[in-house]
C-alpha cells in the first residue's frame, strides 16, 4: 500500500515532498505554518491579505493607524472612492512580510505567497502589480494566483527580473478556467509552473456557485489531466479541498497528480494563526455546522461555521483603515448592504446585515470562521482533555502523518494531560 512519501513533487529540476499547505488569510497560515513545511520538504503559503495589518502586527509599523488618520474625514461619508493605499507603503509591508519569512527559512522545502485578485483595494490592476512585485522582490519562492481568473497577472510583472525564475502558479476549479488562463498569457512564452485545482470542499470562498455539491475534485482533476495531454503540457497539478488523510492525498497522486494542496488540519495546529478559543471552535464542530452561503462581498461562496460571529453583523464598514475589498470605483458589496439597513432603519443604533458582511474587519479580527468541508472530523485528530478542551496539534505531527499513514489511518499524538 503506498503513501505519500512514495511520490515526489516535481518543480524545475528539483523535488519535493508533494504536500502543500494552502495560504489561509488574514495570517492563519503563518510564517511559522509555511517554514514548517518548508523544513520538513514540503510547499507552505504565507498569505499578503490584509498585509498592512500583519506588519503591523508582526513588526511594530503603523501602516494601519496612519492609514485611518488620513482618511478619517470620511468615516462618515457613504461614497468610499476617495480612499486609496499608497503604493510605497503596501511594497514596504509585503517585503517586510516575505522577506522576514524568507530569511528564517530551513530545510529543502519552498515558501509561496498567496495572492487573490480578488482583493481590488479601490485601484486592481496598480495594487496587484504591487503585491506581486514586492514579494518577488522580498526573495519569496513562489507566488500562488488565487480568488480570481487572474488573466492579466503574468503581464504585471512579466518584466520583473524574477519573472522567470520564481515559481508562479495559478488556483482554478475547471479546465475551462485554466484554458482562459493559459490563451491569455500565450503570448508571454511563460507557462505556469504548477497549476491546483481547488474542488467544492474547500475552506472559505469557492470557485462555484452555490451548486457547488454538485461538482467533485477527481472528475475536474480528469478533465484537467485529459487537457493537459491534449495540449502536451507537462503542468504538474496539485489536487486541492476536502483531501483529509493520507490515503485521500493517495488516491489523487496515483491518478496522476503531482501533489495535494492541505488546510483544514493545520488549523488546529499552535503554528496556525487563528487564535486558540477560535481552534476550539473548529474541534467542537458537527457536521450541521458546516455551511455555505452568500456574505462575502467578493460575490463567492464561502464556506464557514453556522456560529460565525461575522454573520448578521452590521458593523460600520471599516474602510478608511482597511479597504480591500473597494473595487475601481470604491464600492463594495457591503457597503451597499449596510447603508440599505442604516436608511431602514434610522432610529436604531446598531443594524443587522444578513446578506453581506464586512469581509476586511472581521477577518482582521478572526470572526470570519471559515473552514473545509471535513472540519467537524478535525476532533477525531486529536484528544479531548479532561477539561472538556481538545488538544492542539503540531505542523510537523499533521505533516508527517499526511506523508506516512496508510489505510485512511490518522495518527493521534501523545497525550499532554496524561497523569
Amino acid at each position: 500500500m503506498k503513501r505519500v512519501d512514495d511520490f515526489r513533487l516535481k518543480l524545475g529540476n528539483r523535488e519535493y515532498v508533494p504536500i502543500m499547505i494552502g495560504g489561509m488569510g488574514v495570517d492563519i497560515s503563518t510564517s511559522e505554518l509555511a517554514l514548517e513545511a518548508a523544513r520538513l520538504g514540503g510547499i507552505g503559503h504565507i498569505s499578503d491579505a490584509m498585509i498592512h495589518d500583519v506588519s503591523d502586527r508582526k513588526f511594530d509599523t503603523t501602516f494601519v493607524k496612519d492609514k485611518t488618520r488620513t482618511y478619517k474625514f470620511n468615516i462618515n461619508n457613504l461614497n468610499k472612492a476617495v480612499v486609496q493605499f499608497d503604493m510605497g507603503r503596501l511594497a514596504e509591508a509585503t517585503i517586510n512580510h516575505v522577506r522576514s519569512t524568507m530569511e528564517a527559512k530551513r530545510g529543502d522545502g519552498l515558501v509561496f505567497v498567496n495572492c487573490m485578485e480578488k482583493l481590488t483595494m479601490n485601484a486592481p490592476r496598480e495594487t496587484l502589480r504591487t503585491r506581486l512585485s514586492a514579494a518577488l522582490d522580498g526573495g519569496i519562492d513562489g507566488i500562488t494566483l488565487s480568488a480570481g481568473l487572474h488573466l492579466g497577472s503574468f503581464g504585471l510583472i512579466a518584466d520583473h527580473p524574477r519573472f522567470r525564475d520564481a515559481k508562479l502558479g495559478i488556483i482554478v476549479s475547471s479546465a475551462r478556467a485554466l484554458q482562459l488562463f493559459l490563451r491569455k498569457n500565450a503570448r508571454l512564452d511563460r507557462l505556469p509552473d504548477y497549476v491546483i485545482v481547488e474542488g467544492p470542499l474547500a475552506g472559505g470562498h469557492l470557485g462555484f456557485g452555490m451548486d457547488w455539491a454538485e461538482y467533485d475534485l477527481h472528475a475536474i482533476m480528469d478533465e484537467i489531466h485529459a487537457f493537459l495531454r491534449d495540449e502536451q503540457l507537462a503542468i504538474p497539478v496539485i489536487a486541492a479541498g476536502g483531501i483529509f488523510t493520507g490515503t485521500d492525498a493517495v488516491g489523487f497522486l496515483e491518478k496522476g497528480a503531482g501533489g495535494v494542496q492541505v488546510a483544514t488540519r493545520f488549523t488546529i495546529t499552535h503554528e496556525c494563526g487563528l487564535p486558540a478559543d477560535v481552534k476550539q471552535e473548529y474541534l467542537k464542530a458537527t457536521e450541521d455546522d458546516i455551511i455555505v452561503n452568500g456574505i462575502s462581498p467578493t460575490g463567492y461562496p464561502m464556506r464557514m461555521l453556522r456560529n460565525t460571529p461575522a454573520i448578521g453583523s452590521g458593523i460600520r464598514p471599516g474602510c478608511e483603515s482597511y479597504g480591500y475589498l473597494l473595487d475601481a470605483n470604491g464600492n463594495c458589496a457591503y457597503i451597499d448592504s449596510y447603508n440599505r439597513e442604516v436608511l431602514a432603519h434610522p432610529d436604531q443604533k446598531t443594524v443587522v446585515v444578513m446578506d453581506k458582511t464586512c469581509l476586511c474587519t472581521h477577518m482582521r479580527n478572526f470572526n470570519v470562521w471559515t473552514c473545509g468541508h471535513y472540519t467537524y472530523r478535525l476532533k477525531d485528530t486529536t484528544h479531548k482533555k479532561a477539561d472538556g478542551t481538545y488538544q492542539l496539534l503540531t505542523a510537523e505531527h499533521v505533516f508527517k502523518d499526511y506523508q506516512f499513514s496508510v489505510d485512511n489511518q490518522i495518527a493521534l499524538p501523545p497525550r499532554e494531560d496524561r497523569s
